[in-house]
């Protein structure tokens, strides 16, 4: 459905909060005619979501850290709902949040590659119907604030041209990769930082990413809002302050780090990542006092994940931190530990708090749809999610039945790289050369058996939909 049809269809839905829900094509079963009930029954909760970059599924305290310190987001676990089988969109930033945004997996999103092979980022088309227009055609006022990585200024992908209301912060997400910008973009207009210029350090962009989010909140309070909160941390450059290197000084056994960006030496780079997830989880505490200084904790869903797995690079180690967990592989393996990632719900009266979904096979492109019920009106066609909300409302057992669709490449001239997961079966193709792997999940989640010779019959039905998945 072309985009502005979408909209004004949208629109009109939403002349009474739930009067296009009878007619929804969602309206496929019971449960969700009662969703649809409950939800009825509260005004249309503000929604907030926040993804940290190159998180790691095992790197704050809730799923299982051991040495960072993370009490904001275990206190956010511990009040809400926490996934254990929850997926990022990609194992890489621009295609991740291109399947965010648009409920597509990457066989069908427009975004699967960081750049083109001439180096150009890709943007989102015109055409592509984004989670920011869902919600704003249900009502809401919906802002950005980080890192966008979908369109440059002037393209069919800039903010502005995908249903943002408000936007502040990286256009550009390779530019995204310093913490002291000499320029960022508020809506279409460029803000310049000359003090950062030359690569002086002065404005830190994650604290004007906080000072603008607050003044989100407390400019909205009053109205239906969605604001999407897609930060830089923890990903590298290494960067900390004072007060929170404080807290890891000296305590690792380290090994100095020259970027070969010319950045500043790191002489104690473990201590340096520790404190950069630190300063994450002290964001996430602010935020959520905000809410409840103004409020509105209590009608604010806020969603906390991370957009692929930990990376190795620019000095970053993940192995030290056991920042995966059990789970194979890094940011760019389309293995668990690339693309699993922490998913956290906190929706008071609604989430039952403290609680643990160890059996739901979520995705990011189940977002949207997700959204979309929430708000009350129709999922745009096309899209491969599914509303999750029969979990976060019923605590039920949702998207396991059906496949978990992956495809990566690094660039045009690198082979493409295939996943499939199926219940507890997951497939993994390396490269189009390379013989199918097979593991059982429910028996080795660290993927270090490959088993496709013990299962042929299984190997050709995923091998099959693999096939089908794409374009």
């Amino acid at each position: 459905m072309p985009k502005f049809h979408y909209i004004v269809v949208t629109l009109l839905c939403c002349t009474s909060l739930f009067s296009c829900d009878a007619n929804s094509p969602k309206k496929q079963s019971e449960k969700q005619t009662d969703n649809s009930a409950e939800l009825s029954k509260v005004n249309k909760p503000n929604i907030i979501f926040i993804m940290a970059d190159d998180l790691g599924y095992a790197q704050i305290g809730s799923y299982g850290q051991k040495i960072i310190e993370t009490p904001a987001l275990d206190k956010l676990a511990n009040e809400g709902l926490r996934f254990t089988q929850a997926y990022a969109g990609s194992t890489v930033c621009a295609p991740s949040r291109s399947v965010l945004m648009t409920g597509q997996h990457t066989g069908h999103t427009t975004v699967r590659l960081n750049k083109s092979s001439t180096g150009e980022r890709i943007p989102l088309n015109d055409e592509d119907v984004t989670i920011a227009e869902v919600l704003k055609g249900a009502g809401y006022t919906t802002g950005m604030i980080g890192k966008w990585g979908l369109g440059e200024p002037g393209t069919t992908g800039s903010p502005s041209k995908q249903g943002w209301d408000y936007f502040f912060g990286y256009i550009n997400q390779h530019k995204a990769h310093y913490y002291f910008p000499a320029h960022l973009w508020r809506n279409d207009n460029m803000v310049n930082y000359n003090e950062n210029e030359l690569g002086l350090r002065n404005t830190y962009s994650q604290d004007l990413f906080l000072t603008e989010t607050v003044q989100f909140i407390q400019k909205n309070k009053d109205k239906p809002f969605f604001l999407y909160l897609p930060s830089l941390l923890p990903h590298t450059e290494l960067y900390a302050d004072d007060r929170h290197f404080a807290k890891y000084k000296d305590k690792f056994e380290e090994t100095p780090y020259q970027s070969k960006n010319n950045l500043p030496l790191i002489e104690q780079p473990r201590a340096t990542y520790a404190a950069m997830v630190s300063r994450l989880d002290e964001y996430v505490g602010k935020i959520m006092a905000e809410l409840e200084a103004q409020g509105i904790a209590d009608n604010t869903m806020v969603i906390f994940t991370s957009d692929n797995g930990a990376a190795r690079e620019e000095g970053s180690d993940p192995d030290f931190f056991n920042a995966n967990g059990e789970l194979r592989g890094i940011k760019r393996d389309l293995y668990e530990g690339g693309i699993r990632v922490p998913f956290i719900v906190r929706w008071p009266g609604k989430v039952a708090a403290g609680t643990v979904d160890e059996k739901s096979q979520i995705a990011f492109w189940d977002i949207l749809p997700t959204f979309a019920e929430i708000a009350g009106v129709n999922t745009p066609k096309n899209v491969d999610g599914i509303s999750i909300l029969p979990s976060f409302l019923q605590g039920e057992t949702v998207g396991n039945e059906r496949p978990l669709y992956w495809e990566f490449k690094q660039n045009e001239t690198i082979p493409i790289k295939k996943a499939l997961r199926l219940k507890n079966w997951k497939m993994v193709k390396v490269t189009p050369e390379s013989d199918l792997e097979l593991y059982d999940l429910d028996n080795d989640l660290s993927e270090t058996t490959n088993i496709a010779d013990k299962h042929p019959k299984i190997v050709q039905k995923l091998k099959l939909i693999m096939e089908q998945a794409g374009d």
